[in-house]
C-alpha cells in the first residue's frame, strides 16, 4: 500500500541506523530524543492528513508511474491544477503545525531531477532519466521521506569548486568504480533529513568543465556508511529538555537542520543521476529554485495564518481587540500573508508541462514570490511583536508559575481581561516567541530570508526572465519608432 499510516512511518525510522550528533554525542535513538521530537511530530503530520478522508484531495493524487494512490509529497506534478493544490496542501499544513514539515525539499527535487535527467539523456544517451523513474517508484510505493540535499559550505565564494584551497569545500566525486562511484564533501542546511529515509543530493550551482567532479546528482538512504548528521542549534533549542511545554511556545511541532558529512560515501550505478554533465548543473539548480520557491507561497503562509491569529488572540487577551491601530496592524499581517499566496498560486496556474511530461511553474512569478517572502514575513513578525507588547520576551519561566512561593503572584499580576485564565495568556505570548525569535522562527523569519537562495538569487532570475525586450517593443510600437 502506498500510503504509510502516521505508527508505520514511526516504526520505519525506528528501524534505520543513522549517524546522528547532538550537543558532541551520538544520538542512539533520534526519534526518541526531546530536541528532535518535535520535528518529527511534524512530518507526522504529512502521514495523518493524507489519511483523512476531509483532505485527500489536497494530500494524495494519482501516480503518473504506477497508477495507484500516493502522498502528493512524493508526486511529478501532472497540471497546473496539480502545481495549485501542492501550494494549499502545503498552507494546510503549515497551519496544522506552526512549524517546517519538512518535505517540500525532496518533493521540488523530484521535480526538478526528472525533467533534467529527462533532458541530459537525450543530450547524451545516458540511462539516468529511467534509473530516477525506477527510484522515484521505490519512493512513492514505500511513502518515502526524502530530504533534498543542494547547498554546500562552498568556502571561499569567489571560487569555483575546482579552485578551493580545500576540494571538499563542495562535494564531489572522489572515485569511479566499475559498480558506482564515491563521494566525499558535506551539505549544509539540510531540512528534517534526521527524519527522511533517504536524501538526494544535488549540485549547488552552475559547473563548468573543469568542475565536473562537482556536477554529481545521487541518492542514497539516510543511514548509508559515511553519512554523518550533526544537527544543528537553534535559539531556545534546550527549552524542550526542561519539564513542562508552555515555555517551548510550540508545545507538539518543530523543524530542524543539520550539517551532512558524506566521508567516502559509496553510491551504486542505479542510484547516480548525474555524474559529471556540468553543463546540466545549473539547469537543475534553476528548476529546483523555482519549484521550491513556489513551495514558499504556501507554507510561510499557513504559518502566517497561526502568527496572525496568534497576534488577533493576545489583543483580545490584552483588552484591545477593538483598538483602530491594532485591528490595522491585523489587516497589513492579512494583506501581506495574502500576497504572498497569490504569487505562490499564480505561478502555480501559469504552470506549463515540460519535454519530460511534468509540470513547471512560471519561474519569473516563482521567483517573484519567493522575493517577496524574504520581506513580508519580517513585516508580519514585527507587527506581531508589537502587538504582543514586550512582555512576550520578558515573561517568567513556567516553572515560577508553578512555584509555591511565587506562583500566585505570577497569576495575579500577569492576567488580561477577566475571564481569560493567566496560563492561557502566558501560552499565546510564548507561541508569539517561539514564531519570531525562538525555534519555530528558522522555519518562519530566518528561513524566509534565505531558503531557496538568497534574495540577490531571485533577483537574478527576475532580470532573466522579465523580458525587457518585449517591454521596450511595446512602447514602440506604441509610438511608432523604428529600429
Amino acid at each position: 500500500m502506498p500510503l504509510k499510516s502516521p505508527e508505520e512511518y514511526l516504526e520505519s525510522l525506528r528501524k534505520m541506523k543513522m549517524e546522528v550528533y547532538l550537543f558532541g554525542e551520538r544520538v542512539e535513538e533520534p526519534i526518541d530524543h526531546p530536541i528532535i521530537r518535535p520535528s518529527l511530530n511534524s512530518v507526522k503530520m504529512t502521514y495523518e492528513l493524507a489519511q483523512d478522508p476531509q483532505y485527500e484531495d489536497l494530500m494524495t493524487a494519482t501516480s503518473n508511474l504506477t497508477g495507484e494512490k500516493i502522498n502528493r509529497f512524493t508526486h511529478l506534478h501532472q497540471s497546473e491544477e496539480d502545481l495549485v493544490k501542492k501550494v494549499k496542501m502545503q498552507r494546510l499544513l503549515g497551519q496544522k503545525t506552526a512549524s517546517c514539515f519538512q518535505r517540500c525539499v525532496g518533493m521540488d527535487a523530484f521535480n526538478a531531477v526528472y525533467s533534467t535527467t529527462y533532458d541530459m539523456d537525450k543530450k547524451y544517451g545516458t540511462e539516468y532519466f529511467d534509473r530516477f523513474v525506477e527510484y522515484l517508484k521505490y519512493v512513492q510505493t514505500e511513502d518515502l521521506v526524502v530530504d533534498g540535499a543542494m547547498t554546500d559550505p562552498k568556502g571561499d565564494r569567489g571560487l569555483p569548486p575546482s579552485k578551493q584551497a580545500d576540494p571538499d569545500l563542495f562535494l564531489r566525486i572522489v572515485e569511479k568504480r566499475d559498480d558506482g562511484i564515491v563521494v566525499r564533501g558535506a551539505k549544509v542546511h539540510q531540512t528534517g533529513i534526521v527524519n527522511s529515509h533517504e536524501v538526494l543530493v544535488m549540485p549547488t550551482i552552475a559547473m563548468k568543465k573543469e568542475d565536473k567532479d562537482y556536477a554529481v546528482s545521487f541518492a542514497v538512504p539516510t543511514d548509508t556508511s559515511g553519512i554523518k548528521i550533526i544537527y544543528g542549534r537553534q535559539s531556545c533549542d534546550t527549552r524542550k529538555l526542561e519539564e513542562g511545554t508552555l515555555d517551548r511556545g510550540n508545545p507538539k511541532f518543530g523543524g530542524h537542520e543539520a550539517l551532512v558529512i558524506f566521508d567516502n560515501v559509496f553510491v551504486p550505478n542505479e542510484r547516480i543521476f548525474m555524474c559529471g554533465e556540468y553543463d546540466f548543473s545549473g539547469i537543475l539548480v534553476e528548476r529546483f529554485a523555482g519549484y521550491h520557491r513556489q513551495s514558499y507561497g504556501g507554507c510561510k503562509v499557513g504559518v502566517g495564518d497561526v502568527l496572525i491569529g496568534a497576534a488577533a488572540l493576545i489583543a483580545e487577551y490584552n483588552g484591545v481587540p477593538k483598538a483602530s491601530h491594532i485591528k490595522d496592524k491585523i489587516i497589513e499581517m492579512i494583506h501581506l500573508n495574502e500576497t504572498l499566496y497569490c504569487t505562490g498560486i499564480a505561478c502555480s496556474s501559469e504552470g506549463h508541462p515540460t519535454e519530460a511530461g511534468n509540470y513547471e511553474i512560471d519561474m519569473l512569478l516563482a521567483n517573484i514570490c519567493k522575493q517577496n517572502v524574504t520581506r513580508f514575513p519580517y513585516e508580519i513578525a514585527r507587527l506581531a511583536e508589537d502587538i504582543a507588547g514586550g512582555l512576550f520576551v520578558t515573561m517568567p519561566s513556567e516553572q515560577d508559575l508553578k512555584s509555591p512561593e511565587i506562583g500566585k503572584y505570577i497569576e495575579k499580576y500577569l492576567k488580561g481581561v477577566e475571564g481569560v485564565p493567566t496560563i492561557n495568556r502566558m501560552k499565546v505570548l510564548r507561541l508569539i516567541e517561539n514564531m519570531t525569535l525562538g525555534t519555530a522562527a528558522v522555519g518562519y523569519r530566518t528561513e524566509s530570508m534565505h531558503g531557496a537562495g538568497s534574495p540577490q538569487a531571485q533577483r537574478i532570475m527576475i532580470s532573466r526572465q522579465s523580458n525587457l525586450d518585449m517591454k521596450k517593443k511595446l512602447v514602440k510600437d506604441l509610438l511608432d519608432i523604428e529600429d
